[in-house]
């Protein structure tokens, strides 16, 4: 199914907006991007999509059932695709109301409006709607030294962030089984790339190296995620909606565990190539172990196996480039996240309550 009309909710974040950027270069589909502008979004992010007459936007709290409803009733979506979610586990650890309100009431709210539009389908059009929910690997809680999370795996959430993800992926599913909505879910492993607001790991250490400040690993720095390039990323989402079958979960994973403190001293090295301290020292000796996270996963890992087998998808972007690359843009875009930085304090620890 070539998708024709897709509404993209949280579409000025990091991943809303890559994908956004993605249907607009890369297809004909009309795009329009649903978000309430919190903190973590970035309007700059959809400047190079602005113009163009396939796009449009409303900005808009998926909680707002008013707002929403008529939205979808205006725009009449083919796929309505959820990215819109707090996302940062230190926040929901320090404040998880705002979690709860907009990623477990504010896909209810999504989802009782999508149901109403797509009972007002029929033939073709009813059989090709989508209702696709962006989830995370976090879901499944840790991982041992072994193995990797896959679409059968257990839900075991341990933090406020993965437990409201683990409730709207439980709302879509019964939505799809009780009502008959054609949903498909997707978790994916930690994203980087363009645009990913500078309080996540890699712009995190790649802002604070270039200011000259320590770079803080938590604990003892071997804590392993599976890092996933954005851009990979909206190619699955991608494939998922446009190809994958209703009532199904796929996962996406980049195949590139690594220890946060590999992953530092990836950024580092590449650091020192790219932009070199004054002193000619290596960014790497500004490494300073900090304070562990309340209730830290020590694992990811994910098994795309079934993505590449049913949705013709896989990884392209070698993590030691991608890696690079990312540095090279945040250092090619600093008026777009100093200026963030300065206004936003998006480089503080936090999620230390309890702690």
């Amino acid at each position: 199914m070539a998708a024709s009309r897709i509404l993209v909710a949280g579409g000025a974040g990091f991943i809303g907006s890559a994908l956004t950027r993605e249907m607009i270069a890369n297809s004909d589909a009309r795009v329009l991007v649903f978000d309430s502008l919190t903190y973590a979004t970035s309007p700059a992010a959809l400047d190079a999509v602005r113009a163009n007459p396939r796009f449009a936007f409303v900005k808009g709290d998926i909680a707002d059932a008013d707002l929403v409803r008529s939205t979808i009733e205006g725009f009449a979506p083919d796929v309505i695709i959820n990215l819109a979610a707090e996302s940062h586990v230190d926040r929901s650890i320090d404040g998880p109301g705002p979690f709860v309100d907009s990623n477990v009431v504010g896909v209810f709210v999504l989802l009782q409006a999508a149901l109403d539009h797509w009972r007002g389908l029929s033939g073709e059009a009813a059989a090709n709607f989508r209702f696709h929910q962006v989830s995370t690997d976090e879901v499944f809680g840790s991982l041992g030294p072994s193995g990797a999370f896959d679409e059968t795996t257990r839900y075991d959430p341990r933090s406020p962030y993965s437990a409201t993800k683990a409730a709207a992926d439980h709302l879509v599913r019964a939505w799809g089984h009780t009502y008959g909505l054609p949903v498909v879910v997707t978790n994916c492993s930690n994203n980087y790339g363009p645009f990913q607001f500078p309080e996540k790991l890699i712009p995190l250490m790649i802002l604070r190296a270039l200011s000259g400040q320590s770079l803080p690993v938590y604990g003892d720095g071997l804590h392993v995620r599976d890092w996933l390039h954005v851009d990979d990323h909206v190619c699955g989402l991608r494939a998922a909606f446009e190809r994958g079958t209703p009532g199904e979960t796929y996962v996406f994973g980049g195949g590139a565990e690594r220890t946060n403190i590999d992953l530092v001293q990836t950024i580092c090295a590449a650091l020192d190539d790219l932009a070199a301290r004054p002193d000619g020292r290596p960014h790497a000796e500004a490494i300073a172990f900090v304070a562990d996270r309340p209730g830290h996963d020590r694992r990811y890992a994910v098994d795309p196996s079934k993505a590449r087998a049913e949705l013709g998808w896989s990884a392209q972007v070698a993590f030691e480039q991608g890696i690079r690359d990312t540095v090279a843009w945040y250092l090619e875009h600093r008026t777009w996240w100093a200026a963030i930085v300065a206004e936003r304090d998006a480089v503080a620890r936090r999620g230390l309550a309890g702690g």
